[in-house]
């Protein structure tokens, strides 16, 4: 990946042994935002990570992106197979793995919902931007800077997308803002239905299982729902909710 130089003018501290060092915090309409770096700057060994914390809920780092791939990878297995180049909506940018990963398969069209105006200008012009740098630049690549749920509730045209790709929030069931637990209501669900074509898949990520959450799909009328894990050393494991919208 050929990174993206960043903008000189993005604020850089020194780094410190001692702990992570907060790179950039901002105020914004659901909240504080932070980005923070640990290791690598100080000459301390290793490389960076980066981490995103909202409203002082610790959301994703840079250390693993192994959920992240699969969230992607298991919703393009899932379509069928006829579909060469199929369009797929990423809700939440993150740190980017899901959009590196998504570029790197054969979608058509990509498009990333991201509601933070702090998390585009750290991928764009930031500490980020190393990392996806050369997924923003594909032409296949969208940022729509808009809140997910009133996206789909408003924007989406049906049947939009073949695959939703979502990872707003550490789950259904522990999410960033109240306001997020839209999408995972019967409403919320049956947006993200109609903004799939017949047969596409919605992917939405979770640091737990959640069988409630897998009991919603199906009220909502969603087929063949299951969970795919990712193995962690410790705890639970990450999982990845998938749902088909029928034929």
């Amino acid at each position: 990946m050929t990174p993206v130089p960043p903008d000189p003018s993005f604020p850089t501290p020194a780094g410190t042994a001692e702990g992570p060092v907060t790179l950039d915090r901002r105020e914004g309409p659901y909240g504080e935002v932070v980005l923070r770096r640990r290791g690598g700057a100080d000459g301390s060994g290793g490389a960076p990570v980066h981490e995103i914390i909202a409203n002082g809920c610790f959301l994703m780092d840079t250390s693993d992106g192994r959920s992240e791939r699969l969230l992607i990878d298991a919703a393009l297995a899932g379509l069928p197979s006829e579909r060469e180049r199929p369009a797929v909506l990423l809700g939440g940018l993150g740190v980017g793995f899901s959009l590196v990963r998504a570029v790197e398969e054969r979608w058509g069209r990509i498009a990333v919902v991201e509601r933070e105006a702090a998390v585009i200008d750290w991928h764009r012009t930031g500490p980020l931007s190393t990392l996806t740098g050369r997924a923003l630049a594909d032409p296949r690549t969208a940022i729509v800077h808009a809140d997910l749920v009133a996206h789909l509730r408003d924007d989406a045209a049906p049947g939009s997308y073949d695959a939703l790709c979502l990872d707003i929030d550490n789950g259904p069931d522990w999410t960033v803002t109240d306001g997020n637990g839209g999408l995972y209501s019967p409403a919320g669900l049956a947006a993200c239905r109609a903004a799939l074509t017949a047969g596409g898949v919605l992917a939405v990520w979770s640091a737990q299982p959640s069988p409630a959450f897998d009991q919603a799909l199906r009220n909502a009328g969603f087929q063949r729902v299951r969970t795919e894990e990712v193995p962690v050393a410790r705890g639970v494991p990450d999982v990845v909710h998938l749902a088909h919208k029928g034929a």
